[in-house]
């Protein structure tokens, strides 16, 4: 592979110095336009590219932003992810995207490659093993921004966008009650995790409140594979349950499964509903009703946040994204 042409190849070949010539490809004012167009020509013909790391180890201005997430291959994140780069490209950034496989070592690692990279901030949805958000808090007092966003940790001392987790559980719940369903099988994700815990208080609370003679058998599973095996099990009990609630796209794709081999009716034998992004839900025939928790607009409330930090925003918040119910033919 060719190597990159430098500056001081350029100021050689044109016998100029390293300043002139960098001062040439910044058209600075004073130098002459014939200098210019030669410092100009040369370069182009010799493909010269500025050296980003050199000049953000110079300027101490980096344009480039770090992105951590568990996965990647997930419909939440892909359209996060979407608008997030959207965001950073259309204000003259470029996007370092990380996946930690929902393994904190990996986390570490991916924030010491992102310090390395010398990025202006960093976004990250922690993992389930992440208690220790130190090593984040240690890059914000230098000055490097960090956004923790979606799955997030516990601490009050940090900056947070979510989505609205215990206003969607609570929609959900409302919209559960409101068809006159008696049992309902309501699954979350890992218990040690914020939005799990947030989203399954919300909703057994509404339940509590508004409708205490509803069974509620809560579940926890952390992959498609648990949501799909409970959901078998549950129905070799004798009392199945007339409704599901899926906290996750990933839950529901496994409960589906399970319900395409029982082959059960939806929505006369059973209802279905869950928190979703809204790409799943509509590929199933009837459409999963489910309330909307957008990956997109998760994405530009956390870029909002990180350019007020960039300006000196000194203070933490805890954001959320406004959930709403879409009704499908589930339920």
């Amino acid at each position: 592979m060719k190597p990159n042409a430098t500056l001081k190849q350029l100021s050689e070949t044109l016998e100029m110095s390293i300043s002139t010539v960098s001062r040439a490809l910044k058209n600075h004012p004073d130098i002459s336009e014939a200098t210019k167009q030669k410092v100009w020509d040369l370069a182009n013909m010799l493909e010269y590219e500025p050296n980003t790391n050199a000049i953000n180890l110079r300027t101490n201005n980096s344009k480039l932003f770090g992105l951590i997430v568990p996965v990647i291959s997930n419909y939440f994140y892909d359209s996060l992810i979407a608008s997030l780069e959207e965001e950073t490209r259309l204000h003259g950034y470029s996007l370092l995207i990380l996946q930690s496989g929902d393994d904190s070592i990996v986390e570490l690692n991916n924030l010491k490659l992102c310090k390395q990279n010398r990025v202006a901030g960093i976004f990250v949805s922690v993992t389930i093993g992440t208690k220790d958000i130190a090593p984040f808090l240690k890059l914000a007092d230098n000055d490097i921004p960090v956004i923790f966003l979606d799955k997030v940790p516990t601490q009050e001392n940090c900056n947070k966008i979510c989505v609205g987790d215990a206003e969607a559980a609570t929609l959900a719940a409302k919209a559960l009650i409101e068809k006159n369903k008696k049992s309902v099988l309501a699954f979350f994700g890992n218990k040690n995790m914020s939005i799990s815990q947030e989203r399954l208080e919300a909703f057994a609370h509404y339940f509590k409140v508004n409708a205490p003679r509803v069974k509620l058998q809560i579940e926890e599973a952390i992959n498609p594979s648990e949501a799909y095996n409970k959901t078998l099990n549950s129905w070799k009990q004798a009392d199945a349950p007339d409704a599901i609630f899926c906290m996750s796209d990933e839950i529901l794709t496994g409960v589906m499964k399970a319900m395409q081999q029982l082959k059960l009716q939806i929505p006369s034998e059973v209802g279905i509903i869950a928190i979703s992004n809204g790409f799943i839900p509509k590929l199933y025939f009837p459409e999963i009703t489910y309330v909307e928790t957008s990956g997109h607009k998760l994405g530009k409330l956390a870029y909002t946040r990180m350019v007020s930090c960039l300006a000196g925003s000194g203070f933490t918040l805890n954001l959320k994204v406004e959930s709403l119910l879409v009704e499908g033919g589930s339920l």
